[in-house]
């Protein structure tokens, strides 16, 4: 009887036991499946809202194509050079009849926080500018010489890159050809070291053309390297005038450093403007303890702002020292 009694509290037991595990299980399932569901609904809701963020960087930078103030000119007096702190999401939201909206089960907006910043692109040196027809040009070789120089980088490196750029634009190029980054971190896919990329990342860019600096919003460093026969020194005094009154033309600038030094080019409207057409839109949201940044490369021209790429993703920090992909997939011009 004992040892019936003993089976018996034993059965129980092992019921027990496994009652409880398969009710532990089926509650991990369930938990998880609900951390699933809403992990991938923050997913969502942040494609959208960074989507509707660049809609509005687009918008603010079509008006500036459509009402300027008639010089034609992009400077950081514009509202888009005006980078955008992170706020709560719902003080963007309309309120109706004075009264904000509730919050309802399908919007999360509450502690969402957003967060981002418009910087010009041609306010950098294009190293799409290396090269012209096949052949390396010799005005940006130089321009990229200088900087390379100021940086403390080597002069080979500066060599190899205009190589692998020169290969990588051929119009037949092979598959074997180098592919194009889309920015600077991504020269590494050529050999250039990373300590190397990250120094050369505030100032330089990678456009699908050629462009000009843009007097009125490139640093210091960038005029410098941009101009020939320019010192530092005026390099800055050009800063500096045009904090006060922004350049309407080239040949403002022109005038403010008096006649260039026999043998140099200096400022020239071939490789200087006063407007810009390629830009890059950063946005970054923070909801429900995760971060989503996003980067796009949008275009400025006749009136529209069009967006030629975007990306997700760990960003790093914007290159751009006014103001202001890195897991895009690399395309051929």
């Amino acid at each position: 009887m004992w040892r019936q009694a003993g089976a018996a509290l034993l059965a129980a037991m092992l019921t027990v036991t496994l009652v409880a595990s398969f009710a532990a299980a089926a509650l991990w399932q369930q938990w998880r499946a609900t951390e699933v569901e809403a992990a991938e609904r923050a997913r969502i809701q942040s494609a959208w809202i960074l989507v509707g963020a660049l809609d509005w960087s687009r918008l603010i930078l079509r008006e500036d194509a459509l009402a300027r103030s008639g010089d034609g000119t992009d400077n950081l007096t514009e509202p888009w050079s005006v980078p955008l702190a992170e706020a709560r999401l719902s003080t963007f939201l309309a309120a109706q009849r004075g009264v904000a909206q509730v919050q309802d089960a399908s919007t999360d907006t509450a502690d969402a926080f957003l967060s981002g910043q418009i910087s010009d692109q041609q306010a950098l040196l294009n190293l799409r500018n290396l090269v012209q027809d096949d052949a390396v040009d010799a005005v940006a070789y130089q321009q990229f010489a200088r900087l390379f120089d100021y940086l403390g980088l080597s002069g080979a490196e500066l060599d190899a890159l205009a190589r692998q750029l020169q290969q990588a634009l051929q119009p037949d190029a092979p598959a074997s050809a180098p592919l194009l980054p889309q920015s600077a971190a991504q020269l590494t896919w050529w050999g250039l070291p990373p300590a190397s990329a990250a120094r050369l990342t505030p100032y330089v860019t990678l456009l699908p053309a050629r462009t000009p600096v843009n007097l009125n919003t490139a640093d210091a460093v960038v005029l410098w390297a941009s101009a020939d026969g320019l010192s530092m020194a005026q390099a800055q005094q050009l800063v500096q005038a045009r904090e006060a009154q922004h350049f309407k033309s080239e040949a403002d600038a022109m005038r403010l450093l008096g006649t260039p030094r026999a043998g140099s080019n200096g400022i020239t409207t071939a490789t200087h403007a006063v407007s810009s057409r390629y830009f890059e839109v950063r946005g970054r949201l923070r909801l429900e303890g995760s971060t989503v940044e996003e980067r796009s490369l949008v275009l400025k021209e006749g009136g529209q702002a069009r967006t030629l790429w975007r990306e997700r993703g760990a960003l790093p920090p914007a290159g751009a020292p006014q103001a202001g992909p890195y897991n895009a997939a690399p395309t051929r011009p």
